[in-house]
């Protein structure tokens, strides 16, 4: 059957088709050889010809022109190959994702590949492999705290309104303190990062004191005004307030947004707003500090400059947090917040919806 000659025409579109595929760089070079052999056949030439020329058996050569002669193009793809039988039935599928769901290991509070093997009787990869399926993590678990305040929606459109639109003649500042921050050191030096070895630690450490850190970050431009005092307390907080309004240009209006500390809502404070009429306060609801973008630069802080560091002393953790912040304002990064007020809460209610229909 290999030697048989088949004979077959092939259009100018064909012709077009086959040239393209088989001098296209990207096609597959079996592809590319399947083209030349079916070009070569419909141009007259023997099979041993072709095969002699282009480098291949005339077994090749017979088979592909006669599945080109049957099947036309698509003929010269590839056919689906059966593959191993599946050994994992619909049942056994569903019988794991049921009991990852529902049920609950005698000896522990959530399945591993491993438990969840034993209690079905398969094997460790083909849990595995349902569960990557079904985007099944037992091993992860996540925190979440919904807030409670009553004017939640309000606050959020109000936030969220002052990141998109920021107003007029007016500055946002992000405005919260990061407290007892600690002086740490480490009880033996660090050794140093070397080719092939991790820079090293001791585990335990010395503590040395700790400070407080006030930060407003400008929304818009990412310029961060601060300032570090031993306490923290609401006279703290007011000459914090006092130090913005020498920074901030007169003629601007002030909207701060912070959190519900008491610190920040004292009669002092009460006071020092009333004497200082272009400041207004927008609280985050409670247990929502996500909503203010402060946060995120104090995680910049912690994870580029005060995780890893060593301070001997107070005074020297300040002055390295000063020198970190004078770095940051010589090249600033605004925060940039992307989603609206009503993403947001859409998102929150379908979130609510979730858990109220789980059962527990």
């Amino acid at each position: 059957m290999a030697g048989a000659r088949v004979t077959f025409t092939i259009s100018e579109e064909e012709r077009e088709v086959l040239e393209r595929w088989a001098r296209r760089p990207k096609s597959a070079q079996a592809l590319a050889l399947r083209c030349r052999i079916v070009l070569a056949a419909a141009d007259g030439e023997q099979s041993k010809e072709i095969a002699a020329r282009l480098g291949c058996n005339a077994s090749t050569v017979g088979k592909w022109r006669g599945r080109f002669a049957r099947q036309g193009l698509d003929g010269l793809h590839d056919e689906p190959r059966p593959g191993k039988p599946r050994t994992i039935s619909d049942d056994d599928v569903e019988r794991v994702i049921v009991k990852t769901l529902e049920d609950q290991p005698a000896n522990a509070t959530h399945w591993s590949t491993r438990s969840m093997a034993a209690a079905t009787g398969m094997s460790q990869s083909a849990v595995s492999r349902i569960w990557r399926a079904f985007g099944l993590k037992p091993h992860r678990v996540e925190d979440f705290k919904l807030s409670p305040d009553p004017q939640f929606i309000d606050k959020v459109r109000d936030i969220v309104g002052l990141y998109l639109n920021p107003p007029d003649a007016a500055v946002v500042l992000c405005v919260d303190e990061k407290s007892q921050i600690q002086a740490l050191d480490r009880s033996a030096p660090v050794l140093p990062l070397l080719p092939g070895v991790p820079e090293r630690r001791t585990h335990d450490y010395v503590r040395n004191g700790t400070t407080n850190l006030y930060a407003a970050l400008n929304v818009v431009s990412g310029q961060v005004i601060a300032d570090m005092t031993a306490r923290h307390r609401a006279e703290e907080f007011r000459r914090f307030l006092n130090l913005i309004d020498k920074t901030v240009p007169e003629h601007l209006d002030v909207h701060v947004v912070l959190d519900n500390s008491s610190t920040h809502k004292t009669p002092s404070i009460q006071r020092w707003l009333l004497r200082h009429p272009r400041f207004t306060l927008h609280f985050t609801p409670t247990y929502s500090s996500w909503l203010n973008l402060v946060e995120r630069w104090f995680a910049e802080l912690t994870t580029k400059w005060i995780t890893r560091g060593t301070h001997r002393s107070v005074r020297e953790l300040v002055a390295s947090i000063r020198t970190w912040i004078a770095n940051w304002n010589d090249e600033p990064k605004p925060f940039v917040w992307h989603k609206t007020a009503d993403e947001i809460l859409d998102s929150l209610a379908n979130y609510c919806q979730r858990i109220s229909d789980s059962g527990h």
